[in-house]
């Protein structure tokens, strides 16, 4: 399939539904609405296609820029690619679950979230954060240092209620994380879920949302979750 026979098949694919949901979380024209399990079928008969990636991520289509993801090779990226797909992620759904998704599949992926992490920027430190988290997730513990990740529990510890809105959903997603999914700090991630307390996100026109990643952590403890590793970051 190439590039207009992908963006037809994406408009066909679209429901006004979702299309109302997507853009009340903060996408904005051009988007179409498509379920991301509906990109599936296009997704098999494309498999990897770096160039085709680029061309539907530089769109600025929601749609045609998470479908991107999907069927971009990440290994091909580099550091500069990564900084420009960041800098076109325009909300969070592209940022935390296109850009760091791809980002997660790569040698680089530590180096450039540390940098996003350290810029300042809303998206690019929640980008940052996120990516950690698809990483403990799916990586085995001894991929990290121990001390690197318990300085950025404190990190978060220390700056979490100062941080910019979306940034502080992807923080406690960290600490959440690190206890679920690495077992050597489990319990300085728990220390530090108790210390931070409730996480207030404002989110504009909706209702303020309370993160609590004790409250999650202990879902996961009791249903037996602890160490969980995923096979496949993408879909």
């Amino acid at each position: 399939m190439n590039f207009e026979e992908v963006m037809k098949e994406l408009e066909a694919l679209g429901k006004e539904r979702l299309k109302k949901m997507y853009i009340s979380n903060g996408a904005h024209e051009p988007v179409f609405g498509v379920a991301t399990g509906a990109m599936k079928p296009m997704a098999k008969k494309i498999k990897i296609n770096q160039p085709l990636a680029e061309q539907l991520y530089a769109t600025g289509n929601y749609d045609a820029m998470y479908f991107a993801g999907i069927i971009a090779d990440p290994k091909a990226m580099t550091e500069k690619d990564f900084d420009r797909w960041i800098d076109a992620a325009y909300f969070y759904m592209i940022s935390d679950y296109v850009v760091a998704v791809t980002l997660a599949e790569t040698d680089i992926a530590q180096k450039v979230s540390d940098r996003w992490i350290a810029s300042g920027e809303e998206l690019k430190m929640s980008a940052g954060w996120s990516c950690y988290c698809w990483l403990l997730g799916s990586r085995k513990d001894d991929e990290f240092s121990e001390s690197k990740l318990a300085h950025m529990l404190e990190l978060v510890e220390q700056t979490i209620h100062q941080s910019p809105e979306r940034t502080k959903s992807s923080m406690v997603n960290f600490v959440y994380t690190v206890a679920v999914s690495y077992l050597p700090l489990h319990d300085k991630a728990v220390e530090v879920a108790k210390s931070i307390g409730p996480v207030e996100m404002k989110r504009p026109n909706k209702k303020n949302s309370i993160l609590n990643a004790i409250e999650n952590i202990q879902k996961a403890i009791d249903r037996g979750g602890l160490g969980f590793k995923r096979k496949y970051v993408r879909c």
